[in-house]
């Protein structure tokens, strides 16, 4: 197998919205953006998969290595290979890969976030550093777009936590900040038993509809920061983005079933949404 068919593997099997996205970008971008969504997928599986910390914790200080090595020009994983070729046309420097890594770390320390100024800090490195490569690739000429690809990136990172409260939950996690659940009431304990006799009751759902309501400001304000002069090399984030958003408003018409359930849409869906969005540019 070669690095290339590895990376499209990689993404292909992860069933995630990104992929939809990937298929309406020229040969080389989509080989980039395939490699580099490959790599995210790489180091986050490690927090997910191995159950050892100090096992994940030495996997990843591997990967910081390989980072470095690739950039010296001596890659050795498929994902790498693949990437390192592709870097410097669009813009991926090794600093971007390692804070991508540093986020992941923060997921072996931390389980818990006091308050959302401390969870901002978690999703700038899985979200919106991986946004910020993504628009490097898709082709930006202002720098206006690396702060709405952040924005984005935060506002499809908390659709991620709001999505998978019940899965994070299973292992030990709340990414709900723990002031918030304070004011709404919720007991960490509650959220970890998942199906716990207190049900979903509407303390879980104003909890849940705040998180929405500021993912959806979070969106809203991306959408505004994007220069009309990027807006059609950028559609493969807004398709995304969509889909996410589309997301987001099915678990709200659910009123917020996560914890027992994981509320995903069909591939043929996501699909949809994103030729529909490459249609319209929005």
């Amino acid at each position: 197998m070669t690095p290339e068919q590895y990376v499209q593997d990689k993404a292909a099997r992860s069933g995630s919205s990104f992929y939809y996205a990937f298929k309406f970008l020229p040969p080389r971008r989509q080989a980039a953006i395939t490699a580099f969504y490959a790599f995210c997928r790489e180091v986050d599986d490690i927090v997910d998969e191995v159950h050892d910390p100090g096992v994940a914790a030495a996997k990843l200080a591997w990967w910081r290595q390989e980072v470095a090595q690739a950039f010296a020009g001596a890659p050795t994983h498929p994902v790498t290979q693949a990437l390192q070729p592709l870097a410097a046309e669009h813009g991926i420097e090794a600093a971007h890969l390692t804070q991508v890594i540093d986020g992941c770390e923060m997921d072996l320390r931390q389980t818990r976030y006091l308050d959302y100024a401390s969870l901002q800090r978690y999703c700038h490195l899985v979200a919106g550093v991986v946004g910020e490569v993504s628009a490097n690739i898709f082709g930006r000429t202002r720098d206006e777009t690396v702060v709405y690809a952040h924005r984005l990136g935060q506002a499809m990172q908390l659709t991620n936590i709001i999505r998978d409260v019940g899965d994070d939950a299973r292992r030990g996690r709340i990414y709900l900040p723990m002031d918030e659940l304070q004011r709404f009431g919720v007991k960490a304990a509650e959220i970890l038993q998942r199906e716990a006799p207190w049900g979903y009751g509407d303390r879980f759902e104003a909890l849940m509809r705040f998180q929405a309501e500021r993912a959806h400001r979070l969106y809203d304000e991306a959408y505004a920061l994007l220069p009309a002069v990027d807006r059609r090399a950028q559609r493969p984030g807004l398709m995304m983005a969509n889909i996410y958003r589309t997301l987001l408003r099915e678990i709200e018409a659910s009123n917020f079933r996560v914890l027992h359930q994981r509320i995903a849409l069909t591939p043929l869906r996501k699909a949809w949404i994103a030729m529909q969005t490459n249609w319209r540019e929005r």
